[in-house]
């Protein structure tokens, strides 16, 4: 059973073009949070350019952390709006010299500038990749909805990845309904879970999330899930105290 806890790595740009030295604090202050983490929970996972902002590749991330000597499985996010066939095929050779576990790969949100959508579809990426034979020394992972319509998810259940990362879930019986349907296929199912809290009130606005339907029983709410799927990610995208003061909570879900 795994408990993730999701990151974003730091921006490249701040009012202009971040100095190298600029750089490598950032990435260290990435690297004391994953580290305090790891005492609480058996995997990170690193996200790509949230809200199109250009940031470290998720990729180099995860590889600076693999070798830092960081036990943990480290899966990342991967755009396919900006990036080519022949860009995504380096990354995802990147991600498997590098050492990194998995991939999800999805559609990604639009960028501030530049161009809009290269049109590929996360679902073919995933089944170009695993008909090469990536599939041997990577898991891919693509979206879904907390509220799948599965009669309309042929394609990515088709594309035969892994598994599947849900949007976040405001309701555990999103996650039992999902797990009923998917997990006797073969299919991994990580729920996604946001930590309430102030700092994360905007965010959680803009994926529709009400926390008022959990925040007072956090706890029992995250447990429930985790039970259902044997899995979870947990996304605190503001509020990184709050997210290790939960997952210090629910350290004892690790290996049961």
């Amino acid at each position: 059973m795994t408990i993730r806890y999701e990151i974003n790595p730091p921006r490249v740009i701040q009012d202009g073009i971040l100095s190298h030295k600029q750089v490598k604090g950032l990435l260290g202050k990435v690297e004391k949070r994953i580290i305090s983490a790891s005492k609480y929970c058996n995997g990170i996972h690193l996200t790509d350019s949230v809200l199109g902002v250009p940031r470290i590749s998720p990729i180099t991330t995860g590889a600076i952390i693999r070798n830092d000597g960081v036990k943990l499985d480290i899966t990342a996010s991967l755009r396919v709006r900006d990036r080519n066939i022949t860009a995504l095929t380096q990354s995802v050779y990147d991600a498997v010299l590098l050492g990194l576990d998995g991939l999800l790969i999805l559609k990604g949100d639009e960028p501030p500038a530049g161009p809009k959508d290269s049109k590929l579809i996360p679902s073919e990426v995933v089944k170009h990749f695993t008909k090469q034979g990536f599939g041997k020394n990577l898991d891919f992972f693509l979206s879904l909805s907390a509220h799948p319509n599965f009669d309309k998810i042929q394609k990515k259940i088709d594309a035969e990845p892994t598994g599947f990362v849900t949007q976040v879930i405001q309701d555990p019986v999103q996650v039992h309904r999902i797990v009923d349907e998917l997990k006797p296929q073969g299919f991994k199912i990580i729920p996604c879970v946001m930590i309430p809290s102030v700092k994360n009130a905007n965010s959680a606005k803009m994926v529709g999330i009400d926390f008022a339907q959990y925040e007072e029983i956090v706890l029992d709410f995250i447990k429930e899930i985790h039970k259902s799927a044997k899995d979870i990610l947990i996304t605190s995208p503001n509020d990184s105290k709050a997210a290790l003061k939960v997952l210090s909570q629910i350290k004892e879900l690790k290996g049961k």
